[in-house]
């Protein structure tokens, strides 16, 4: 509920110059009325919104807070509506579906609403609806992007490319620093929860597997302080999830870049977690998904030519996990992290396992830097010899330094990348048009917005333009995690 106060301030901003440039940005093609945002032009809308989600990504304060409201309240106008997966993966655990697929989760470092509407695009291709947008604790500093700012890139690449549907937005590896004090970085996953889940994501991946001590002598005592807090974690995500949504919850056994997951190692954190989950939060539902470690490593390895080492990883651990998953803890199954280094042909593989999701980052990152001028690149990879010297190790070649380093050069350059010359950007999207082209089809995604719209049913929360004026900066990067 929202005080009298607080709808004087709505009240206060919609009358304020700022509001008014930003609606003559998209030729007026929105009317506001203190909290109700309607569209009178959705073509001008479709037409000039990446002007919006341009302030949102780069002007910063109050005038970026009311450009991230106004795209969120159009996107809903327009049906394109944040939603929660839960029920689309326990309904896939259950077997319901002749469909098979692997959903592909999509961390957007780069141009987050170029890189969308380029997803978008081939999605429209095909029908496909089962995808997931999402950025990881760690991406927030690496990208200069806060929650809100990454949901309205999103939201406005779907209202450019009239895409219509339930939306997955999804807080990636809200993941807990070992290095840091323990209660501070509760505290803080905490806070990033309700931020997010404010900010329309509807999907949260609580990542505790930091916490994981394989110098226990048993499985459950290794799992113990993971699965307790992740389930304390989850707890806090039932108490603020919006009404008559239920936010789909992933939980993590094992840290990517480690040993490889076992059934062992999967049955004790689900035994520990549900019976603390349980205890904090009676007869709500708990996970919808796990994440596991098959071999794969975050960004892939690079060799001295800067290609990529070839990965083996262990199938039949995302096949038995998977099946133990659904079946002993009625989840949707497994998810893989790390794979978008590798080859295409293996794609094919995560849907035959039955993978019910996989981890795509690294190579759209990638794409963007083989397809930006290379002017810009140079000037790119210059300030990471100077700024990220530290990294380099006297054996790396240049190729390795900086594809180990170019997340961290996507900030302090994010305004140059927004005012990339027209052929550029197009020459770009193309790029990323044709990976998305190639992953919905190997993973299975298309027509899967028949299965999506019979399962889920999206609610439509109002957004509250004070929250999108409470947004905190990016999280600048902590010791300790993962990408």
């Amino acid at each position: 509920m929202h005080s009298a106060a607080q709808t004087g301030i709505i009240f206060e901003l919609v009358d304020s110059q700022h509001m008014k440039e930003l609606l003559n940005l998209i030729e007026n093609s929105l009317i506001v009325e203190g909290a109700v945002v309607r569209v009178v032009n959705e073509d001008a809308l479709r037409a000039n919104i990446d002007k919006l989600a341009k302030v949102s990504a780069l002007d910063g304060g109050t005038r970026a807070a009311q450009a991230g409201y106004l795209i969120r309240a159009a996107a809903q106008a327009l049906d394109v509506i944040p939603a929660s997966i839960h029920d689309l993966y326990l309904a896939r655990g259950r077997g319901i579906f002749s469909t098979v697929w692997t959903t592909p989760a999509f961390n957007l470092r780069a141009l987050a609403f170029d890189c969308a509407r380029a997803a978008f695009r081939s999605a429209r291709k095909v029908d496909a609806a089962a995808m997931i947008f999402e950025l990881a604790r760690v991406e927030l500093g690496w990208t200069g992007q806060s929650l809100a700012e990454y949901a309205a890139s999103i939201m406005a690449a779907a209202i450019a490319e009239g895409y219509r549907g339930p939306l997955f937005l999804q807080g990636d590896h809200f993941q807990i620093s070992a290095s840091q004090p323990l209660a501070q970085e509760k505290a803080v996953i905490e806070e990033l929860i309700t931020e997010a889940v404010a900010a329309g994501f509807f999907n949260i991946d609580v990542d505790t597997s930091t916490l994981v001590d394989l110098s226990k002598g048993t499985i459950p005592e290794q799992q113990t302080v993971n699965a307790a807090l992740s389930a304390q974690l989850a707890a806090h995500v039932r108490q603020i999830q919006p009404q008559g949504v239920t936010i789909s919850i992933g939980g993590e056994i094992g840290e990517v870049g480690g040993h490889v997951s076992t059934v062992g190692e999967l049955r004790a954190y689900m035994d520990l977690f549900n019976g603390t989950f349980a205890a904090l939060a009676p007869h709500q539902p708990g996970l919808s998904k796990v994440s596991i470690h098959t071999g794969t490593a975050h960004g892939g390895i690079a060799l001295p030519d800067g290609s990529m080492a070839k990965v083996n990883i262990d199938f039949d651990a995302l096949k038995n996990l998977g099946q133990v998953a659904r079946d002993e803890y009625k989840m949707g199954g497994a998810v893989q992290h790390g794979a978008s280094t590798l080859p295409a042909e293996l794609f094919d593989h995560f849907v035959s396992q039955g993978a019910i999701e996989v981890h795509l980052a690294t190579a759209f990152m990638t794409t963007f830097y083989r397809n930006i001028p290379v002017e810009l690149k140079n000037e790119m990879f210059a300030w990471l010899d100077e700024h990220h010297a530290g990294a380099r190790t006297p054996e790396m070649t240049d190729e390795q330094f900086h594809h180990n380093t170019q997340m961290h050069a996507l900030a302090p350059f994010k305004a140059a990348a927004w005012n990339l010359p027209a052929d550029a950007k197009a020459q770009l999207l193309a790029a990323w048009e044709a990976q998305f082209d190639m992953l919905l089809d190997r993973l299975g995604c298309a027509n899967t917005r028949q299965v999506v719209e019979q399962v889920v049913h999206p609610v439509t929360v109002m957004p509250h333009l004070e929250d999108y004026l409470a947004v905190n900066q990016p999280n600048t990067q902590v010791s300790g995690l993962a990408g």
